[in-house]
């Protein structure tokens, strides 16, 4: 994904393009996991609205945050979720 060293200090000055390339990566992973249901929130992200992005970020993190085998899912979900306040 983009740094393992991430988890020491997330980025929290994402901004919205950089929020929907990590969600594009989400959902790639997602998709090579076997998760349609976390990959199906985020088709079409690069054009979702805020309000509809923030939605999706924090239904998907939900579905897998008690499941650990997708660590590093919710690892980027997580860092996304820090940045939800940069979306315009």
């Amino acid at each position: 994904m983009k740094n393992e060293n991430e988890t020491l200090r997330w980025p929290t000055n994402l901004d919205q393009a950089g929020i929907v390339e990590r969600l594009v990566e989400v959902r790639a992973m997602a998709e090579a996991a076997g998760l349609p249901e976390v990959a199906t929130r985020f088709v079409g992200v690069e054009s979702m609205h805020s309000g509809e992005i923030g939605a999706n970020v924090i239904g998907a993190l939900t579905w897998v945050q008690e499941k650990p085998e997708y660590a590093d899912l919710i690892m980027q979900l997580s860092i996304v979720a820090m940045n939800l306040k940069n979306l315009k």
